[in-house]
């Protein structure tokens, strides 16, 4: 079983995105008691509020208290009871967090899929019509041609072969649930919008820039069927 320390070290790691681009260097004389103290207590903090922690439930006299204790040379012996309750708290906090983000989606889905327009087929799957095409529709066993522009519900654009200005071919067996139905849906030469539902997309994983349970926004137009 991993130590707390290593824990605290992997989340640290994780909540200020340490690499060797964006690591800043720090002269030895800036590093005093005091200022690593502080700023120490910040990043575990920090990595505590992206875990879903909630900071305001912890007590800072009990906080204290675990610090001291581990200075002592018979603190092993708690490490492995220390790290299980820590990460049932992390646990917890983090299906909370993916409960709460279940229910939003179901409500904004509800809410789109009364728009005028706004199709929503049996997987949950919504789309709209921007432009139809007259060609073929794929199958799974297609490759096919794209322009594809991505964001979450919030408008951030996670991946735009729009904004690359090249379109990208793939085999559309390969792709996300949500793409492998909607463009099988569509002729060549359309070009529709997706409204992806977490578990037609990447579900409860997070994916690059894209957060756990998220609903995925596609506008795509379908060029061609490559073979």
């Amino acid at each position: 079983m991993r130590s707390i320390a290593l824990l605290i070290s992997i989340s640290l790691l994780v909540a200020c995105g340490t690499t060797k681009k964006t690591t800043k260097t720090i002269e030895s004389t800036d590093v005093d008691k005091t200022s690593f103290s502080y700023n120490y207590g910040l990043l575990i903090a920090t990595s505590l509020k992206m875990e879903g922690v909630n900071l305001d439930s912890m007590s800072k006299e009990e906080l204290w208290a675990g610090v001291q204790q581990a200075k002592k040379a018979e603190v092993a012996k708690e490490l492995d009871k220390a790290q299980a309750i820590v990460m049932a708290k992390i646990t917890a906090a983090k299906e909370g967090q993916a409960s709460a983000a279940l229910e939003g989606n179901k409500t904004w889905l509800a809410a789109n899929g009364k728009k005028k327009g706004v199709v929503t087929t049996a997987s949950g799957l919504q789309y709209e019509i921007i432009k139809e095409g007259t060609g073929a529709k794929p199958t799974l066993q297609n490759q096919v041609k794209t322009h594809y522009h991505g964001t979450l519900i919030d408008g951030t654009v996670f991946d735009s072969s729009v904004e690359r200005g090249e379109p990208i071919s793939f085999p559309l067996g390969g792709v996300i649930k949500g793409w492998q139905e909607g463009l099988q849906l569509m002729p060549i030469g359309s070009k529709w919008r997706f409204f992806i539902p977490a578990e037609l997309g990447y579900g409860n994983r997070a994916t690059g820039s894209i957060p756990a349970n998220s609903i995925l926004i596609f506008e795509v137009e379908l060029l061609d069927i490559v073979e």
